[in-house]
């Protein structure tokens, strides 16, 4: 039975905005361990982390994060 992940367009959303991973994680609060974390799918961020990245990065919610589904 397949699954879902969350897969998110963080890296190419950052890049837009010419934002280091250490630039986006001061303005979010977190490290830049934790930004590259989720950019490399290691890390699930909160709803609520989700969302400010999203409106620091002038997205929306749903074309910066998304479900994939992924093979067992």
């Amino acid at each position: 039975m397949a699954g879902l992940r969350l897969n998110n367009r963080l890296r190419v959303a950052r890049a837009e905005k010419n934002l280091s991973q250490g630039e986006l994680a001061d303005l979010v609060g977190v490290t830049r361990q934790t930004i590259s974390s989720i950019e490399t799918g290691q890390y699930c961020p909160s709803a609520l982390l989700a969302l400010h990245l999203a409106v620091k990065l002038g997205k929306r919610f749903d074309d910066l994060f998304f479900l994939e589904e992924v093979s067992p």
